[in-house]
């Protein structure tokens, strides 16, 4: 199976993304590409090939679906997992994510001691197939 080694993480919040950069860096060991808004992600995203995309769903100027969209155009991003973290998490939210290409959605408030596992757990799943 393959590793979990990059992300480019989607965040708006300087608190939230600063500390959930710090655990996944430091806890998972993950090389981080952090962007605070969906246009900074288009352009960091040029020259990064994560294995993992990691969006905030409600970010001012443009949201994180459509972000995810924008970078699904960038051919080496065509393909890349990405995972929703929002505190919209009702069910007909969730189906909009997934609609939308996501393999899965991590609930806010984020548990910064959990972040680490819950990306992992996400990422088995989606490399074995299963749900």
């Amino acid at each position: 199976m393959p590793a979990l080694k990059s992300i480019l993480y989607v965040e708006d919040d300087l608190h939230v993304r600063t500390t959930a950069k710090l655990v996944m860096e430091v806890l998972g060991k993950f090389e981080v590409r952090e962007c605070s808004s969906g246009r900074e992600a288009l352009h960091a995203a040029r020259d990064f090939h994560p294995d993992l995309i990691l969006l905030d769903v409600m970010m001012p100027e443009l949201d994180g679906v459509s972000t995810l969209a924008m970078l699904r155009r960038m051919p080496h991003l065509a393909d890349v997992p990405a995972l929703f973290i929002t505190g919209l998490t009702a069910e007909q939210d969730i189906a909009r994510y997934i609609e939308a290409g996501a393999i899965g959605v991590i609930a806010k408030p984020l548990l910064p001691l959990r972040l680490t596992g819950q990306l992992h757990s996400l990422w088995s799943r989606h490399i074995t197939g299963i749900n």
